[in-house]
């Protein structure tokens, strides 16, 4: 069996992985940073050995140094090595077993509530934080945020999965975690080490063509069946049933009941303090 590709392959051998096609007759940049994003992959089985000390802080350090909206920071990241904490978060978000054997869980916090307290401790008002704007934000600020320390973390060795999960049931979360108002948990994030005896291949993504546009949005639904066939084989090749990937994202956007409880999240973000105007 050929080794799958790791962040030190080269860039065509990733690049293949990740298209399922030969790379462009371009030359293209290659660097450790490009090579260790490309090799990218969700970790969902995990060692039992702990994260090292010091590579939360390395990570984190690295989160904060992503964009930030006006320099806003509306972020919070909360780290969860408890295991019957874990155990409860992983029930809550659709009953994931990864979520307590990773022996760290992240869960990323959209955070308005340091920004109202700014105002709050000068005596002037915050209105702007009721729009819809506002919330856009911060969970642009906790996505950019999360995606570096996710980057900093498998330059470690490590492995690591998101789990938007934790929308199931926003208001148990934020109880579990004691988040005050304005805040709210936007995705979980997995870490550890990746268990050598489960591991988990590169997943081909959509053609460039099909995401990349010049000038002008030029469409994408060609590109669409020939994906399709990537999937199925990469399924077969993974031991998983075979689905293509219309079938799969159709069954996630068919109706609310697809959405696990988070057809009601407008509403449990309201009561959560975010107004949404």
């Amino acid at each position: 069996m050929v080794d799958a590709p790791t962040s030190s392959s080269s860039l065509a051998d990733l690049w293949k992985a990740r298209y399922r096609q030969p790379p462009p007759d371009v030359a293209l940049p290659e660097n450790t940073v490009v090579r260790g994003l490309m090799a990218h992959r969700s970790v969902r089985a995990f060692s039992a050995a702990s994260v090292p000390q010091g590579t939360l802080e390395a990570a984190i350090a690295a989160a904060q140094s992503a964009s930030s909206s006006c320099n806003f920071q509306a972020w919070s990241v909360i780290a969860v090595t408890d295991p019957q904490r874990r155990a409860r978060l992983a029930k809550l978000a659709g009953d994931q077993a990864f979520i307590a054997q990773a022996p760290l869980f992240l869960v990323w916090v959209a955070d308005l509530s340091r920004l109202e307290h700014v105002a709050d401790a000068h005596a002037q008002p915050h209105v702007a934080l009721d729009y819809l704007e506002s919330f856009t934000m911060a969970v642009a600020d906790t996505s950019f945020a999360a995606q570096n320390a996710a980057a900093a973390f498998e330059s470690f060795g490590l492995g690591i999965v998101y789990v938007g999960a934790v929308r199931n049931h926003p208001g148990e979360i934020a109880s579990e975690l004691g988040l005050p108002p304005r805040t709210v948990a936007v995705f979980g994030m997995c870490v550890g080490h990746p268990d050598r005896k489960q591991p988990t291949a590169i997943k081909p993504r959509l053609p460039q063509s099909a995401v990349l546009h010049h000038e002008k949005y030029a469409g994408s639904e060609v590109e669409v069946p020939a994906y399709d066939a990537t999937m199925m084989q990469f399924r077969a090749e993974q031991g998983m049933s075979p689905q293509d990937w219309s079938t799969t994202v159709i069954g996630r956007i068919r109706d609310a009941k697809a959405l696990h409880g988070r057809d009601r999240l407008r509403e449990e973000l309201v009561r959560r303090g975010f107004e949404l105007r």
